[in-house]
């Protein structure tokens, strides 16, 4: 960022953003601040919940993100994504679930929202920059030795969010900085407690959604049979779209022993039921791939891998099995790998590229 200083801040209104923001421009840059809209306001979010990225807190957020711009003196325009949040994030989330399928918005919002439609729009508004930064903990590093952008772990592992930024491009990740890449969240919340910004002390954003993910389903339920791996008939759900891989509570049905989901068969709409054991698997297969520190896999490589955000990645060979395809293989098994969700392979603190769960190998 030596010779251009002209950024596009993505600010949520929360502490990270405001922070980022504040240290930047504290860094002499000149910054423009986008904040997107995307809630519809068309659902109801019902029962108690923390505070999610898409939901009613929206107009507070874009609140909190325009004080803090008028405090530390940077421009603030708010981009409305209404239609194009609906169309690439809910939908798809609608359609994965009512095929059986977890979906993880978060990761297809930052590759084709956050860092895709926000920043096409704010071109179209007449923002020129040269780069974009946003609040997220990652750290971006240029490798001269391959000419790629890799994608790497933040300080704060805690805190890190490269899971969900494991999607995005090449030509996304040229132009991104994540000023929070090297600090920890005590350090950004003491930051913010002394510069008095007013989001010092908000809670951060716990969920995708406020309220119930169900609630922006589209759908009307189907209700369908619960069922064993034998396909003996053990009660009813409620519709397939209220159930997940690894799922226990709300399943209804009395066993001796605790029973969760371990399949949904969308075509026969079936939710299917068994013991925590059935839900280890050790093969999976993973399409929709974006590698980053590397341009393709041309050869099995031993990999860390995640199978969801909050999963101890743990070790795996991955192999090619066609352009679009890898089958990931786990030296030890591991619980509830799920169709639908996001996998991610590391090397060290390193992304070296993801995809999308799309079948799992039946247990030996």
């Amino acid at each position: 960022m030596e010779n251009s200083n002209k950024v596009l801040m993505l600010m949520s209104g929360g502490v990270d953003s405001s922070v980022a923001a504040a240290l930047l421009k504290k860094q002499g840059f000149s910054i423009v601040a986008v904040t997107m809209k995307i809630w519809a306001g068309e659902y109801s979010p019902g029962g108690h919940s923390n505070h999610g990225c898409y939901g009613p807190e929206e107009d507070d957020d874009i609140e909190d993100a325009r004080r803090v711009c008028e405090q530390i003196g940077i421009r603030h325009q708010v981009v409305d994504l209404t239609d194009e949040y609906q169309s690439t994030v809910l939908d798809y989330f609608n359609a994965e679930y009512l095929t059986g399928r977890t979906p993880n918005p978060c990761v297809r919002c930052n590759l084709k929202i956050k860092f895709g439609a926000l920043i096409d729009k704010a071109v179209e508004q007449g923002v020129g920059f040269d780069y974009i930064a946003s609040g997220h903990y990652a750290k971006i590093q240029f490798e001269p030795a391959s000419r790629r952008y890799l994608l790497k772990k933040a300080f704060d592992l805690s805190k890190d969010q490269s899971y969900f930024l494991s999607a995005l491009s090449q030509k996304q990740l040229q132009r991104l900085v994540f000023p929070l890449g090297s600090m920890t969240k005590m350090e950004v919340r003491r930051i913010a407690t002394e510069l008095t910004l007013p989001v010092a002390e908000k809670p951060d954003s716990q969920n995708f959604i406020s309220g119930n993910y169900c609630s922006v389903i589209k759908s009307n339920a189907n209700p369908g049979d619960i069922v064993d791996k034998f396909g003996t008939v053990k009660g009813r759900h409620a519709g397939i779209q209220y159930y997940t891989i690894g799922q226990r509570k709300g399943l209804g049905i009395s066993s001796a022993k605790p029973v969760y989901v371990t399949a949904i068969d969308a075509v026969n709409n079936n939710v299917v039921i068994g013991e925590r054991n059935d839900l280890y698997h050790q093969e999976f297969c993973v399409t929709n791939l974006n590698w980053i520190a590397i341009p393709t896999l041309t050869a099995p490589m031993t990999l860390n891998v995640k199978i969801r955000s909050s999963h101890k990645e743990a070790e795996a060979e991955v192999t090619p099995l066609d352009p679009n395809t890898v089958r990931v293989k786990f030296i030890k098994p591991q619980f509830a790998v799920t169709p639908g969700q996001t996998s991610v392979f590391y090397e060290g603190d390193v992304v070296v590229g993801g995809g999308i769960i799309d079948s799992v190998s039946k247990n030996n």
